[in-house]
């Protein structure tokens, strides 16, 4: 049994407590792609209904290397809803992998997503060339963030990026202030 990869959106990233936060869709419903002029393909609502809770996912790069999520860890969570498949990551700011791709999301360099599947349940309608598949269950193994996505319609990136800076802004800020006061009163004790 092979998997297959499809690509789709970009996610969200934000930095909450010790942790870096990210969502977004990897996969999105009933948005038609080419796959390679072979055929076309779109993916049903519900398609990933009993894979969420049963396949243990993992989330990567490119569809390689070492997980920074992971289903059965709990540090990524799937859902469906009306537009796709959702995905919410918790990943390690410690994290070498994290550390490379975070800067890349912020400045949009990595903005889309994918997802690795083998189609358990499938329609194809031959009636037009390239013929159109209809993905209705799949299996799923793995959800990415990708450089090159197959469906447009994915996306990955830094949730509340403008806020996360502000906040970060009105922290710097904050120690300065404090810094400036520590420093006046050393000053005036020393005098």
């Amino acid at each position: 049994m092979e998997r297959e990869v499809r690509s789709f959106m970009p996610a969200n990233v934000r930095a909450e407590g010790n942790a870096i936060k990210v969502s977004g869709y990897a996969a999105v419903f009933n948005e038609e792609t080419d796959i390679g002029g072979y055929f076309r393909e779109v993916i049903v609502p519900g398609a990933f209904s009993e894979a969420i809770g049963r396949d243990d996912v993992v989330f990567l790069i490119n569809h390689e290397g070492l997980p920074m999520a992971r289903t059965r860890s709990g540090t990524l969570k799937l859902s469906e809803d009306r537009k796709g498949l959702f995905i919410e990551a918790e990943l390690d700011p410690e994290d070498p992998d994290v550390k490379a791709i975070v800067p890349k999301m912020r400045r949009g360099d990595l903005d889309k997503m994918s997802f690795a599947f083998w189609p358990e349940s499938q329609d194809w309608d031959d009636t037009k060339d390239p013929p159109l598949r209809s993905v209705r269950k799949a299996r799923l193994y793995d959800v990415s963030i990708v450089t090159t996505p197959a469906y447009e319609g994915t996306e990955i990136g830094l949730r509340s990026l403008k806020q996360h800076r502000d906040a970060a802004q009105m922290v710097s800020a904050g120690l300065f202030a404090i810094r400036r006061r520590v420093r006046a009163e050393l000053l005036r004790l020393m005098d």
